[in-house]
């Protein structure tokens, strides 16, 4: 499939998925036979990895992460073990950002209150 239909597909803008490939998230290839253009063809795993890219994403990896995990779970070089204990790191990240968040809230909070009071 062409990047208009895998952009359709995943819900991706074209411009998105140009980003992940030129980042080594995906892998477009060129049909040889064909040579009066340049266009470039995805297949089912360019979907997989693409639907991965945009769960890891939402739930707080970097792109970075993201290349390191998909190149190992792809490849199958990580262990379920090893699986697990990405998860769980990135877990505990998360809440940890989450606290944070809180405080900042409860900061704001706070904040508001005192101008609703006229203390700042």
């Amino acid at each position: 499939m062409l990047i208009n239909e895998l952009s359709k597909r995943t819900g991706l803008s074209a411009h998105t998925i140009r980003f992940y490939e030129k980042s080594g998230l995906i892998e477009g290839k060129q049909d040889d036979s064909v040579t009066s253009n340049n266009y470039f063809h995805y297949d089912e795993v360019s979907v997989e990895k693409l639907e991965f890219i945009s769960d890891a994403k939402s739930v707080g990896f970097t792109i970075k992460e993201i290349g390191q995990i998909i190149n190992a779970w792809y490849n199958n070089a990580y262990t379920k073990e090893q699986k697990l204990e990405i998860l769980a790191e990135k877990l505990v990240s998360l809440e940890q950002k989450m606290k944070e968040i809180k405080e900042m809230k409860k900061l704001l909070l706070q904040f508001k209150e005192d101008v609703l009071n006229d203390r700042c």
